[in-house]
């Protein structure tokens, strides 16, 4: 059984850089040249030499950002989901982990030392770190006060691509006036600020809009090329019901979404799969919100809103019209919100989602033009731990040698679990049994008792291919990240 597993390991190595055991292998001498394990590294030396820097500019860039999605995470999402394809799992490769450049992202923002999606996301398309809770604007903003923000404005990666004529897009599993798609297109003193209802008066006297309406007006009104994402609520009056049943969230009794129909007629605005699916090579610019507010887990989406792969594969192919190129972001919001619910099935799941929309767009970008970034804005408090067995389901209890792991108090545990959250009880702790643990709602076990499961302040990673590529080395501090960007298609020149 051990030697199927190390041959499996091996097989699949080989079938990643596309050759067999190197003639340097054989002129080894040593005794364990032949042991798989260390032929498989050698193979992944030879796939690392024959990889050669793209020092070039790029023609169009993408910036993947798994919200929550913590070097943890990936871990977890690597194990399920070899495992659901019948492997022990371990040995599996996300398609993120397969590109050639990696390197650590410090998270911690101005003001925090565990941070928040507003701050995090605000330093990687702007080039300076923030504070909490702010959109796309200075550190001397403090939140809540529209009148700091004023002339405190950092101009995003996404306004200075749209000003030198490429095409712009974001897309998002979240509502896409959400923290971290927000920061692309609008500047604001409070992540909060979605819809003019969130405004406090004095924010509105001071001349502060709400995120939404920023979003319409992008570019003087041009607006982005492509946004797919959740959030109808914020664009819609409060006395309007949208085609699902959902009421809208504006006082102003603004229905913004007629009005960037009125701005772009010849532009398509759909809200569900059909209409998704009917826009075609003669789209140039799409506006399609798919929910009231969040879009579905990948675990619960049905037919009625595409994929996050799907929604990156038709960005591409609509941003991919214009020859001066595009700037995209692909954001997986829901993989943060699945573990603030302690429920990490339905984190890893998405995880895995946004993993196949990353294949999607490294099978319709060329490497030589293409700059793809890979990150998360910040990590969660899951952990794995216990000594479980190789190939132990990693949503399961914790076995070793086919026997449970149990505390010192005989009570079984599962392998992944949270640092705080809402799976704490108060009183002694539960005693899970396999059938529970495997439910999709299972809330995995957790140390601190907290209605909502926090952020950690832990490093991310950055996994990149493409022009500039090579740019990402040893841990950076996060807003580094706009800085290879604008290496890449020379923003601020």
């Amino acid at each position: 059984m051990k030697n199927n597993h190390l041959l499996l390991a091996s097989g699949l190595m080989a079938s990643l850089v596309g050759c067999t055991s190197t003639d340097q292998t054989s002129q080894m001498n040593t005794p364990q040249k032949n042991d798989a394990w260390f032929v498989q590294a050698q193979q992944q030396i030879a796939k690392a030499k024959a990889n050669k820097p793209i020092a070039k500019p790029a023609k169009n860039v993408i910036l993947f950002v798994g919200d929550g999605m913590s070097v943890g995470t990936i871990t977890a999402a690597r194990i399920y989901e070899g495992q659901r394809r019948g492997m022990q799992g371990e040995e599996y490769q996300l398609a993120m982990e397969q590109l050639p450049y990696v390197a650590l992202s410090k998270t911690y923002n101005t003001d925090a030392q565990t941070p928040d999606s507003a701050g995090t996301a605000s330093a990687m398309v702007t080039g300076v770190k923030t504070k909490q809770g702010i959109i796309s604007v200075d550190d001397n903003v403090q939140r809540g006060f529209c009148n700091t923000q004023i002339g405190h404005e950092a101009k995003t990666a996404w306004e200075m691509a749209a000003e030198k004529g490429l095409s712009v897009g974001v897309v998002s599993t979240a509502r896409i006036t959400h923290a971290t798609p927000a920061t692309t297109y609008a500047h604001s003193a409070d992540r909060n600020w979605e819809n003019d209802s969130k405004l406090p008066n004095i924010a509105k006297n001071q001349g502060c809009i709400d995120i939404a309406q920023q979003l319409i007006n992008f570019n003087g009104g041009k607006g982005m090329d492509v946004v797919f994402g959740g959030g109808r609520r914020e664009f819609l009056p409060a006395t309007m019901v949208d085609p699902e049943g959902k009421k809208g969230k504006r006082k102003d009794g603004r229905n913004l979404i007629s009005e960037w129909q009125a701005k772009h007629p010849d532009a398509k605005y759909v809200y569900d799969k059909t209409g998704f699916d009917a826009l075609n090579d003669h789209t140039k610019q799409a506006f399609g919100l798919f929910e009231s507010s969040h879009m579905k887990y990948e675990a619960d989406r049905r037919d009625g809103e595409p994929s996050v792969a799907e929604m990156t594969a038709k960005a591409i192919d609509i941003l991919s019209k214009n020859k001066e190129g595009y700037l995209l972001m692909v954001e997986a919001g829901r993989i943060d919100h699945a573990h603030h619910a302690g429920n990490a099935a339905r984190a890893l799941i998405d995880t895995v989602a946004y993993d196949d929309a990353i294949k999607a767009a490294l099978d319709k970008t060329n490497p030589e033009d293409t700059l793809i970034i890979v990150t998360a804005d910040h990590a969660h408090t899951l952990i794995s731990n216990g000594y479980a067995d190789r190939g132990n389901p990693i949503l399961g209890l914790s076995k070793r040698n086919g026997q449970y792991n149990v505390d010192d108090y005989g009570k079984r545990y599962t392998t992944l679990s949270y640092g705080n959250g809402p799976g704490a009880v108060k009183g002694a702790r539960s005693n899970p049994t396999e059938k529970e643990v495997l439910d999709l709602d299972y809330r995995q076990q957790s140390l601190v008792r907290l209605s909502s499961e926090t952020h950690s302040g832990e490093d991310v990673a950055i996994f990149a291919r493409g022009p500039e590529a090579y740019l990402f080395q040893g841990a950076v501090e996060q807003n580094y990240i706009f800085h290879v960007m604008n290496e890449a298609l020379s923003l601020t020149k």
